[in-house]
């Protein structure tokens, strides 16, 4: 197995050779005898010594500072995955960054289009609701009618649910489970974007409301999520067992939750009628605002 050191030199060579030196801002040098960008260019982008970027891309030198590592990420224009996977390669923390993104990405939205016959939500990486399809509105009722906090996953369980009650019915193994789950998650999104004020604002208001909440916040617990089969008791046609999954996006850590019943069964055929009320209603994929 090759070394982090030249692991990390292969990685810096292989981005070096994509940017072309229009694309990091220098005019193009005529004839060039390799793609991309010289070492010279990239070292004078990143400010370090060629020699220095030469022993880099052999791996022989480790540990680059965070500031030589942010330099090259900018310089090298990486997104959001190859900017992480540039640290962990240097052995280095990628620091957290900016706001939870709630953009879907276009190729994603397109996927999720496809799948109208799907419940299927989009949530963030602190559970926050972006989009929702109408046969998810159905199954569990239509976000649009709750208020801006409420459409949080983790707020809506922890502040409002355990009082008025859910769709979703879970044993006791089932609830610590998701809790857990969802405190984790809301850690996570804490970590990684420290200058979203209102994910610190939610978890502050969590620790006051509910003290489970508190208690699972204190822990400091990683809980990884996993699919699940899960009993939703519909108004009209009572419980439907569903299994239930969760698609992460890499680069957006947007989560794409969706439903799905095991073919030839009565629950099946309960989704199918859910199906055909929200074809009849003609609602298009929803989206907060």
């Amino acid at each position: 197995m090759a070394s982090p050191g030249i692991e990390l030199g292969a990685a810096l060579r292989a981005w070096r050779e994509r940017v072309t030196p229009v694309e990091a801002g220098l005019p193009s040098g005529g004839d060039r005898r390799v793609p991309g960008l010289r070492r010279e260019e990239l070292a004078l982008l990143v400010g370090i010594s060629v020699d220095y970027l030469i022993r880099l891309e052999q791996g022989r030198a480790t540990n680059p500072s965070p500031q030589v590592l942010g330099a090259l990420a900018r310089a090298l224009r990486l997104g959001s995955g190859e900017r992480e996977l540039l640290y962990r390669l240097a052995g280095a923390v990628p620091p957290p960054s900016g706001s939870v993104p709630r953009g879907v990405p276009r190729g994603v939205q397109l996927m999720i289009d496809r799948m109208s016959d799907t419940p299927l939500t989009v949530f963030t990486a602190a559970w926050d609701t972006v989009q929702w399809n109408p046969l998810w509105a159905e199954l569990l009722g239509d976000p649009a009618a709750l208020d801006a906090r409420a459409r949080n996953l983790i707020w809506r369980y922890f502040a409002t649910e355990q009082v008025s009650g859910s769709r979703v019915e879970r044993d006791a193994a089932q609830a610590d489970a998701f809790e857990r789950e969802m405190v984790a998650d809301l850690r996570r999104a804490a970590d990684r974007y420290p200058d979203d004020r209102a994910v610190a604002e939610l978890a502050a208001a969590l620790r006051e409301v509910n003290p489970r909440f508190a208690e699972l916040w204190s822990r400091y617990e990683a809980a990884p999520n996993s699919p699940s089969r899960k009993t939703v008791v519909h108004p009209e046609l009572g419980p439907i067992t569903l299994d239930c999954d969760v698609l992460t996006i890499d680069g957006s850590d947007l989560r794409i939750v969706l439903y799905s019943a095991e073919p030839g069964t009565r629950d099946a055929e309960l989704l199918d009628e859910l199906r055909a009320r929200a074809t009849t209603g003609g609602r298009r994929l929803a989206a907060t605002t």
